[in-house]
């Protein structure tokens, strides 16, 4: 958002608005402030709708608001209901979704309809448009726009964090694999542990790093120890210094079962670090199998296993794969390419909305 937020033309002003969120809105908001950008701490929240609304729709008549992008299903739901009451369109951005439990189904599931409303929405890949057509969202009213990374965001990196990922492990590490995500169902991180065994028989030496927490740390863990992995696998937790670790992974690993188009992905690119990922949502809209990574399905610990160990024992092609993920994050996955995107679709709602 703030990168997309920057890139837009000159006579664009952008505000963010966040829901508080128990306090958790604090640092983007604070990192929206950092970036010159308007920021706002949203007070009201659900289920306090009509309050919500009211406080929405009472700042997009102050700032002057002329269309709103909204991320998520809580910002639809109230997004649409202020744009509705003051007579502005809305804009949605589709992510993905994750079906990840049964209060996470429901939410996604209000979300579908929502997005069957929206003025427009935006998916961040074509695998994830496929799933909001599905949903009842007409064509016309669809667009692809992919996630933005910064190229040169690890063109100066920290030195210190290659001894911080080496100290991870009890002694020196060979080739390092790594991963990071929400540890939840849909990750798949158990199939990523169980190939990191299969892995481990071939090459002692590798070692491997899961960044990231939730709910399945725990079954995580015992999992790590019944493949005995206890000396080579390391779950580190959720660290939002994840960024100044990544560049000194050898080789990154995206197990999941569903994604819209992971940002993981796009930072590894950036950080010219090769990837092995499952063929799922718009994962293959980046990874372009054998050039700048490795695709193989999802569920199968024996295929990424295999892909992996090609990585692990040829440094050469871990270092090719990573340049070409650099020039494709260059030439595709810029922020310049993707507010020329936004730019057409605003400029079309709002000449349809007068």
């Amino acid at each position: 958002m703030l990168g997309l937020s920057r890139a837009l033309p000159e006579n664009y002003r952008s505000v963010i608005a966040s829901f508080r969120e128990g306090g958790r809105c604090h640092p983007f908001l604070q990192a929206a402030s950092n970036c010159g950008l308007e920021a706002v701490e949203l007070k009201l929240d659900t289920p306090r709708f009509g309050s919500s609304v009211g406080e929405i729709s009472s700042l997009m008549r102050k700032l002057e608001v002329d269309i709103i992008c909204t991320h998520g299903y809580k910002s639809n739901v109230l997004g649409y209901l202020s744009c509705k009451k003051i007579g502005i369109p809305i804009i949605s951005v589709s992510h993905g979704w994750t079906s990840e439990s049964v209060r996470v189904r429901f939410y996604e599931s209000l979300d579908r309809r929502m997005l069957r409303f929206m003025d427009q929405v935006v998916c961040v890949s074509k695998g994830q448009a496929l799933k909001v057509r599905r949903s009842g969202v007409p064509d016309e009213r669809i667009a692809v726009i992919h996630d933005a990374i910064q190229a040169d965001r690890f063109s100066s990196n920290d030195p210190s964090y290659r001894d911080r990922l080496r100290d991870l492990f009890g002694r020196a590490p060979g080739t390092i694999v790594g991963a990071a995500g929400r540890l939840s169902p849909e990750k798949g991180f158990e199939i990523f542990v169980e190939a990191s065994a299969l892995v481990a028989r071939t090459d002692p030496e590798a070692r491997f790093v899961l960044f990231g927490g939730g709910r399945l740390e725990a079954d995580l863990r015992k999992r790590v120890i019944a493949n005995g992995l206890a000396d080579s696998f390391v779950l580190a937790g959720f660290r939002d210094d994840f960024d100044r670790y990544l560049p000194y992974l050898d080789i990154l690993v995206l197990p999941s079962y569903t994604e819209g188009l992971p940002n993981v992905v796009l930072e590894a690119f950036a950080a010219k670090v090769p990837v092995v990922a499952t063929s799922v949502g718009g994962t293959p809209e980046a990874v372009d199998d054998g050039v700048n990574g490795f695709l193989v399905l999802p569920g199968d610990p024996a295929s990424l296993a295999n892909r992996i160990l090609e990585l692990v024992t040829n440094a050469e092609t871990r270092q090719i794969m990573g340049v070409a993920g650099y020039k494709r994050a260059l030439k595709v996955f810029a922020f310049e390419l993707q507010a020329e995107r936004y730019d057409e679709i605003f400029r079309k709602i709002l000449r349809q909305s007068t």
